[in-house]
């Protein structure tokens, strides 16, 4: 049902989209089909009195000529609507609508040949009516009649927004990075998507681009001319106000932290690119710290994704939380049909509805307030969405808070995926993902011993679904693990940040602390491509998930690095004070417990841990255990309870 619920879903959203398609052909439409219809009547006008030179012959078929073109005519507006070609703006044409536009002018001329030798030829003449040397020359008189136009129009277009750029007096810019990436950003210029910003010069990591003209921009040399090149230009009076790194500039080869340092040594303005997808709008953003900080991202299959999410109703509980919002907004980017986001807290729900509201997005967006240990609410908010994918993101995170009251952690990270699973189940979803934590892991924090727990419930779940062998293929619950992650609510980063505003000191709990990191859309676009292998073909037999976070970071690198990226020195400028490990904390997180191996699934970036759960049965008389303990406030009974389920288990809470 929930597959039928998602192709029906997916089906109106294709037939509404190509109704808005239709609803769009406005004026400029009209227009834009006009002109291609007068440059088709004209290129075979043209071609025909070439082929005949104006003479007898040309006269005497034009009378039939002039009978078929209505019906030709008719027959290229299709055309011309199939290959988008009334559609495409013209100041964005670009090599993929010459393309089409070759594509057009061929169909229209195969067209022609069919006409003229099965239709004409043997009834009409006797002969061939337009002939092999007519069709030719309409072929190549098409092409240039319908390109004409419009690339005039782009170059004037291109003119004006360097001539205006150049009246608003824009920022002389030098761009760093590869051609490729440059090029996308001069486009953008050119386009008018990117503004106040005049460049004047490449600096390329690749010696391949050296001496070359990217869009009539100069490659002028490496990085380590980066001096030289704003001297020179200092020197004639035109200095560089701005710098703009493009995706490539944040290769380790290209040594992003040294751009970043000599460029504000110079008190230059520096921005980025950030990497495109899809549909992206070139624009610039501010360099973070956290752009310097991470190995290269994986690749993700975007498309992938689209297939599992598109169409789709989609829940993600916690959907104010970092973690939350952003999956939140991928979702919606993949083309889910509707989102309904649960959150405890207003104002965090009223900021991600409004984000998500002002990004202009197609799917139904409805926001509840709901606390995910209230278990008849979210059951019966469940059943009235009747969900095909549940994102479970809500719960307590902060290590040290739950060390003091863990017995919330219990009742939010236990009992409340508990219900969020059940509630999964008994609406028809098709999956439920669980966001969990490489602390996790053999744990020793009591966010840890939780997750794990939810984890085990989860597991077992799924294990006895698996089991039932039902008609239709049975919901799927999964656990994704994955370290700190950059930029989040309670991360080191921002504190971190703070601490370097402030002058000081940073505060590091441990000399040989270290920590996994990941950027926030890399962690939610591989949890959703997790989602997809759970999903695959074929049932797999494994239920948690590891998401792979490079090499770990030792957090006192991390705080000088930060430093340093501030234009002060570690020690000298900024203290750094060890303050001790706190409660639940352990000097080095680990992937996987020596009792569930990693298993791999083929898919860059994420690795599956070996299925290790105890039986449902023992889980959930532990589970009613811990529901009367909780009722009572026995913490001795509590603390018991889970140390039996997870005997590796060992905390300093009280």
């Amino acid at each position: 049902m929930g597959y039928q619920r998602g192709q029906v879903a997916s089906n109106w959203i294709f037939i509404g989209r190509r109704m808005t398609r239709l609803s769009h052909l406005n004026s400029r439409n009209f227009l834009i089909a006009l002109h291609d219809l007068l440059a088709t009547a004209a290129a075979l006008f043209v071609a025909f009195y070439l082929r005949f030179e104006g003479g007898e012959l040309f006269f005497v078929r034009l009378p039939l000529l002039l009978k078929i073109l209505p019906w030709f005519l008719a027959f290229s507006v299709v055309v011309f609507f199939v290959f988008n070609l009334t559609t495409t703006k013209w100041r964005f044409i670009s090599l993929p609508d010459a393309l089409n536009i070759i594509r057009v002018a061929t169909v229209l001329t195969v067209a022609l040949l069919v006409l003229d030798y099965v239709f004409l030829a043997p009834n009409v003449h006797g002969t061939f009516f337009l002939g092999k040397v007519t069709i030719i020359l309409y072929w190549f008189l098409e092409i240039s009649f319908l390109s004409a136009l419009r690339f005039a129009y782009r170059y004037f277009r291109y003119t004006r927004v360097r001539r205006h750029a150049r009246i608003e007096d824009a920022s002389p810019t030098l761009l760093i990075g590869r051609a490729a990436d440059a090029e996308v950003l001069l486009r953008g210029i050119e386009s008018g998507a990117i503004t106040r910003v005049w460049p004047v010069g490449v600096l390329s990591p690749s010696r391949a681009d050296l001496g070359q003209l990217i869009r009539n921009v100069p490659v002028l040399g490496g990085i380590d001319d980066f001096e030289d090149v704003i001297g020179d230009f200092a020197k004639r009076n035109k200095p560089i106000a701005r710098v703009v790194m493009t995706p490539s500039a944040f290769e380790p080869e290209s040594h992003p932290e040294s751009v970043l340092m000599r460029a504000r040594r110079q008190g230059l303005i520096v921005s980025r690119l950030p990497s495109l997808e899809s549909g992206d709008t070139p624009r610039l953003t501010a360099v973070a710290v956290e752009d310097l900080l991470l190995r290269p991202s994986e690749k993700i299959d975007y498309a992938r994704l689209e297939t599992l999410i598109r169409g789709k109703s989609v829940i993600v509980t916690g959907g104010g939380g970092s973690i939350g919002s952003e999956i939140c907004e991928r979702v919606v980017a993949f083309g889910a049909a509707r989102l309904l986001i649960l959150e405890h807290s207003e104002p965090a729900l009223y900021a991600v509805t409004e984000a998500l509201a002002a990004q202009g997005a197609v799917a139904t967006i409805e926001g509840r307030i709901a606390d995910i240990r209230d278990r008849e609410r979210v059951i019966r908010l469940m059943a009235e969405f009747k969900p095909d994918i549940v994102f479970h993101a809500a719960a307590l995170k902060h290590v040290p808070i739950l060390e003091r009251d863990w017995s919330e952690g219990v009742k939010t990270n236990i009992f409340g995926s508990i219900n969020v699973a059940d509630a999964a189940l008994a609406s028809g979803a098709e999956a439920m993902v669980m966001i969990s934590t490489d602390k996790a892991i053999e744990p020793v924090s009591m966010l840890g011993l939780t997750k794990r727990f939810a984890e085990m419930y989860c597991q077992a779940l799924d294990h006895d679904l698996g089991l039932q062998g039902a008609d239709k293929s049975p919901m799927r619950l999964i656990s994704v693990r994955f370290g700190n992650v950059l930029a989040s609510n309670g991360s080191v980063v921002p504190k971190f940040k703070a601490q370097i505003d402030a002058g000081g000191p940073v505060t590091v709990t441990h000399p040989d602390m270290v920590r996994y990191f990941m950027t926030i859309r890399e962690a939610c676009d591989l949890v959703i491509t997790a989602a997809t292998h759970a999903l695959g073909a074929e049932r797999s037999n494994v239920s948690v998930y590891v998401l792979n976070m490079g090499q770990p970071v030792k957090i006192v690198d991390l705080a000088e690095r930060m430093i340093r990226l501030s234009g002060l020195q570690p020690g000298y400028d900024i203290e750094i004070v060890f303050s001790g490990m706190r409660p639940g904390e352990r000097l080095n997180e680990i992937l996987f417990a020596t009792e569930e191996p990693k298993v791999e699934i083929g898919i860059a970036g994420i690795m599956a841990a070996r299925p290790n759960e105890p039986p449902m049965l023992t889980l959930r008389k532990w589970i009613s255990a811990l529901e009367q303990a909780i009722a009572r406030d026995d913490r001795a009974t509590i603390r018991t309870i889970l140390k039996d389920a997870v005997p590796e288990f060992g905390s300093t809470a009280a």
